[in-house]
């Protein structure tokens, strides 16, 4: 089994299409070029805020699961300086935390937060790709984008920070280090719960800009 292919791997390969999609999406090329409505942009700091809350929660669950110390320090890190610092910049542009979660933020993080009684493997594969495309998608923005003048400048360098990167190659080792003493069944689930991720990253840059209020 020494040859078998990382878990990450098969991951980030079924989920392509989605991160491919993501990168289309007139949020993520609006925003690179400055042209953004500022509402749209406000829309989504907003709810990624009131989303960040729940998710922090969810990483320090993890981390109360996992046996090896080490992989606990590095989860309730993420769910410590690592929000911390999302947090600061996104005082940059909401002045204020009162806003309620939309239809799209309260399914994700319901998601991600009903996963708590599964094996931890999954639990942390479900938390993967708010590190992962969340990542890969701003490194994108940053590749393309026209920071002179732009209003979302500041909050595009933000993924330039080496902090960053470091965080999610962790992530990404600690899940296939799960999934590597996972049965065949528990790491075809952790691949299924991720990709069930992957699309609401892409439900939830798209509903900003194609606001899904609540009905009634």
């Amino acid at each position: 089994m020494t040859d078998q292919k990382k878990w990450s791997a098969e991951a980030w390969d079924a989920s392509l299409p989605i991160y491919e999609a993501i990168l289309r999406l007139p949020f993520i090329t609006e925003l690179a070029d400055g042209t953004l409505d500022p509402a749209v942009f406000r829309r989504y700091i907003e709810q990624d805020n009131l989303y960040i809350t729940e998710y922090s929660r969810v990483l320090a669950h993890i981390a109360s699961r996992l046996g090896d110390i080490e992989d606990m320090d590095a989860f309730l890190k993420f769910a410590g300086d690592g929000v911390l610092m999302e947090k600061a910049l996104h005082a940059m542009y909401v002045s204020d935390g009162t806003r309620e979660m939309s239809p799209v933020c309260l399914f994700y993080t319901s998601l991600l937060k009903s996963q708590a009684m599964e094996d931890v493997a999954i639990e942390a594969a479900a938390i993967l790709p708010c590190f992962w495309i969340y990542l890969a998608v701003g490194k994108h923005i940053l590749s393309i984008a026209k920071l002179e003048n732009n209003p979302y400048a500041d909050w595009i360098r933000a993924y330039s920070d080496p902090a960053f990167d470091a965080s999610t190659e962790k992530a990404i080792a600690i899940c296939d280090k799960l999934a590597a003493k996972a049965d065949a069944t528990t790491r075809t689930r952790m691949t299924d719960i991720y990709l069930k991720a992957s699309r609401l990253e892409w439900l939830f840059w798209e509903s900003a800009y194609t606001p899904r209020p609540w009905p009634v």
